[in-house]
């Protein structure tokens, strides 16, 4: 992996994925996918990784797509632009799927890409400094990593069609009330807010949480009957877990519970 673009760190119970163009604004280009992918490869090969949390360096989580590449590759014969963007929706899948929680520690601008980006992470914490927007309307782009359909998903269709529509950027505190923001912290405390939080699920069975991603998410792309339904097969799944039989164990014996994954 090339650390001048993507830094890759094992910490605390968690692989920490910066992306680091600042000069860039950390925008997104072929490499930098790749770069994110391979890490993700990483968390899930080593022993005692239990989240991952995203960040950039400087002033910008990320800027969305290195419009630069882009329109380097836009002409009448080629369809590399196109690749390009089914490599983009092909990471945020595979983000918003990845078996363990994903956190987002917003340090600067999320934009356009970076707020897909943003979209496909289990938690957002971010610091107070920081602005998201969509942004594709300021250049007559369109969203192709599933900004249209996420972003309404998650904040409702029209709060996402006003950002969709006007470009704007908002303050990270304004999109509190809108689910898509967890917590707001001052922006010396982003990282060390972050690391708690990774503390906090390092402590809990990454069977279960990987379970209940997994629950959550295939019961928002169902109806809730259906969705009830999973969750109860789940449940009697999971009662045969060393992890649930741990967690009994450890309330009745009134200590820590020390979860194994299985």
């Amino acid at each position: 992996m090339s650390e001048e673009e993507i830094i890759s760190e094992v910490r605390d119970g968690a692989m920490w994925i910066t992306l680091n163009r600042p000069e860039a604004m950390n925008s997104l280009t072929p490499r930098v996918l790749a770069g994110i992918s391979r890490a993700l490869d990483q968390a899930q090969n080593t022993d005692g990784v239990r989240a991952v949390v995203l960040t950039g360096n400087g002033r910008a989580f990320c800027a969305g797509a290195d419009l630069k590449y882009v329109q380097s590759q836009v002409g009448e014969t080629d369809n590399g632009t196109q690749h390009f963007l089914s490599d983009v929706l092909a990471l945020m899948n595979r983000v918003e799927s990845f078996p363990m929680p994903v956190i987002a520690a917003i340090n600067g601008l999320a934009l356009a890409g970076g707020l897909e980006l943003v979209l496909c992470c289990d938690l957002v914490i971010s610091a107070r400094s920081a602005k998201l927007g969509d942004a594709h309307a300021n250049y007559g782009l369109l969203p192709g990593g599933g900004g249209s359909v996420r972003l309404p998903r998650k904040i409702g269709p029209t709060r996402a069609k006003y950002l969709l529509y006007t470009g704007e950027f908002l303050p990270a505190e304004e999109l509190l009330a809108t689910g898509l923001v967890n917590k707001v912290v001052e922006d010396a405390e982003l990282l060390s807010a972050t690391g708690k939080l990774v503390t906090t699920l390092a402590r809990k069975s990454p069977l279960g949480l990987r379970r209940m991603k997994a629950l959550v998410d295939d019961g928002l792309a169902q109806p809730i009957e259906s969705a009830l339904r999973l969750e109860l097969l789940a449940s009697e799944v999971h009662i045969h877990s060393a992890d649930m039989k741990e967690g009994l164990a450890a309330f009745n014996e009134k200590r820590a519970p020390v979860f194994t994954g299985r």
